[in-house]
């Protein structure tokens, strides 16, 4: 078996993934348009996705050992590009909601064992750091393909070709899997798995986002929303004391007695919270109020990811051995959320070089920072016996941070925009001011993950990066 080609495999699907979550970000304003959505309903066309994908991340991970890496990874490639045909097909809201919730299915049980499968194809050092630093490059990389071709795209063809561009990819990648993957021993099924936490947590966290989402769209009574609420809670609830009694536990509480774990998974939660929200809020922000085109739009975004990718790639692991992953994260913190305070103030008449490049590339320094110190930090806090343990609380961190976060930014503008617009104020004016106004929650949400690090963290100087951290990398 050629190892170097079967990594292409495992990186060409997680190309897929990254670039399916920001191609349809430049996409949502003609989807809105197309398929009617409310703004707030607009979020769905990304939370579906992102729900699925955290909610059963752990589970499929689990899957994973029981049924072996190729097997679980085939099924999620060939689940993910059906439901790029279904989303590509879709004729209504239900319909592309519907699709976009598969994908997540998908995109949770192919990501969930990419990176064990690359640990185990490069077992040694060398070659497992430059499989990693391929791995770490078409990550980076999908972001920006995905703003670019998503503009192209779009104006070209229509919002529908940002989902069918997939098939061709997925179908042949799927046929090299198959013959370049090697089948991997596994625990088989008899050893179990957790299914009704995956059910809890999914559903708990499902409902959280439905109740958060609704509360700006007027159609829902404040008793109904609080009984929505409350249910969202006891799920989840009832998904934490199952992991205290599960034989089998999705997540093994004994690792939140690790306070250094604990608070850089919630300082993740915060960062991806408002990271997420704020790519899908200012995509929203240039084309609804600076009226941008699908390209014009995609072409904006361009600094963040390769300022990002500059950053967390050439810079982030120099600046950690030498300062510590405490000093690294609070800068990166502070420089993230000075980009989201610069955002908020930008106008109705806004110029690009002046208003949005300057925070488009404070942004990108700050999670260039912020995200490998906090992964690192998350992951080297543990021991190795709970390496695997950590990684998938890391990745459920991030997709329900994003998920949450969305929601609640998304919700916020649209409170805003519906109160200003319902007294009189011009349309345009109304949507920059509740854009602006989440724009402001996101560096609140910033300004306290800073809080968590300072306060939870400690200071640690000459830090290594290892496997572990590496093998938590998304």
């Amino acid at each position: 078996m050629n190892r170097w080609a079967a990594l292409l495999v495992l990186c060409v699907m997680q190309l897929m993934i990254i670039l399916d979550g920001t191609i349809v970000t430049v996409a949502l304003p003609t989807i809105q348009n197309d398929l009617h959505f409310s703004q707030a309903g607009l979020s769905w066309v990304v939370n579906s996705y992102l729900i699925a994908f955290a909610g059963l991340l752990m589970l499929s991970g689990r899957l994973g050992d029981l049924l072996g890496g190729k097997r679980v990874f085939l099924a999620g490639m060939t689940v993910f590009t059906l439901a790029s045909l279904l989303c590509g097909m879709a004729t209504s809201q239900e319909m592309l909601i519907g699709g976009r919730a598969l994908q997540g299915i998908g995109a949770a049980l192919a990501s969930a064992v990419i990176l064990s499968m690359i640990m185990k194809l490069f077992p040694e050092p060398g070659e497992q750091a430059r499989a990693m630093g391929i791995y770490s490059f078409v990550s980076a990389g999908g972001a920006s393909a995905g703003l670019i071709t998503g503009g192209l795209i779009t104006e070209a063809l229509g919002w529908h070709w940002v989902f069918l561009i997939n098939l061709p990819i997925g179908a042949l990648a799927l046929i090299a899997g198959i013959r370049l993957l090697s089948a991997e021993e596994s625990l088989g099924l008899r050893a179990g798995a957790d299914a009704v936490g995956a059910v809890l947590v999914t559903a708990g966290l499902s409902l959280g986002v439905f109740t958060i989402s609704q509360t700006s769209e007027g159609h829902r009574g404040a008793g109904e929303l609080i009984a929505y609420g409350v249910v969202a809670v006891v799920l989840l609830a009832a998904f934490v004391v199952r992991q205290a009694k599960a034989a089998r536990p999705l997540l093994a509480l004994r690792i939140f007695r690790n306070r250094e774990t604990t608070g850089a998974n919630i300082v993740v939660v915060l960062v991806f919270a408002a990271g997420f929200g704020f790519q899908f809020l200012n995509a929203l922000y240039l084309q609804r109020v600076l009226g941008y085109d699908s390209m014009q739009t995609g072409l904006a975004f361009l600094p963040a990811p390769l300022v990002i990718g500059t950053v967390s790639l050439f810079f982030s692991a120099r600046l950690t051995a030498r300062f510590g992953t405490r000093r690294v994260l609070l800068t990166g913190l502070l420089a993230l959320g000075l980009g989201l305070l610069l955002l908020s103030r930008a106008p109705v008449d806004g110029d690009y070089w002046i208003d949005i490049a300057p925070t488009l590339f404070t942004q990108g320094l700050g999670m260039g920072l912020a995200v490998p110190a906090v992964i690192m930090r998350a992951m080297s806090s543990v021991s190795p016996a709970d390496a695997g343990l950590a990684s998938g609380l890391n990745n459920t961190a991030q997709q329900a941070g994003a998920a949450v976060g969305l929601a609640v930014l998304a919700t916020v503008a649209t409170g805003r925009s519906n109160t200003l617009a319902a007294q009189g104020v011009q349309t345009v004016t109304a949507l920059r001011d509740g854009y602006s106004l989440a724009f402001l929650v996101a560096a609140v949400l910033v300004f306290l993950g800073w809080v968590v690090t300072w306060a939870a963290l400690k200071d640690q100087y000459g830090e290594a990066v290892t496997e572990a951290p590496l093998a938590a990398a998304r």
